[in-house]
């Protein structure tokens, strides 16, 4: 089964549709502290309608403390100063997604600590800045689960 991990999200609304994804495609989520907004947000519960009772989600206070607990094989970073294209790597079932704030995205010290062939970028139109969060994580988990044939 997939993680999805979150990165120090700040817009309940995006948190809430990856709930809804996560669902959707059987992955686990992975919160990492600090959380700008509460879990009971209204406008995260609206965006992930009654899927949150649907998705395991873990709270990690840190990102050090993330791997320390999950000891992840392989983490995939999503980030536009990524090289490798998200489409380039062949997923397996276990493998960790992760996914920077929304304002500025994941830090270059912790991109720095990934090989480089793991910090993936989604292509986009020149001078364009940045897809929405929950957009990207979308793309990515279905690539992720496409490859693995749909199976969770």
């Amino acid at each position: 089964m997939f993680n999805i991990v979150l990165y120090e999200p700040e817009i309940p609304p995006n948190t809430g549709n990856i709930i809804r994804l996560c669902a959707n495609v059987g992955a686990l989520l992975h919160l990492i502290e600090p959380i700008t907004f509460s879990l009971d947000d209204k406008s995260l519960r609206r965006a992930g309608l009654d899927y949150d009772d649907m998705t395991r989600v873990s709270i990690h206070p840190s990102y050090g403390q993330f791997l320390l607990t999950e000891k992840p094989q392989r983490v995939f970073a999503c980030s536009t100063r990524g090289t490798k294209n998200y489409c380039d790597v062949e997923y397996s079932r276990d493998d960790y997604l992760l996914f920077g704030p929304e304002t500025r995205g994941l830090p270059q010290a912790l991109l720095d600590e990934l090989p480089v062939d793991h910090v993936l970028r989604v292509p986009m139109q020149p001078n364009n800045r940045s897809l929405n969060l929950s957009n990207t994580v979308a793309i990515v988990a279905y690539e992720a689960w496409r490859q693995n044939e749909f199976v969770q």
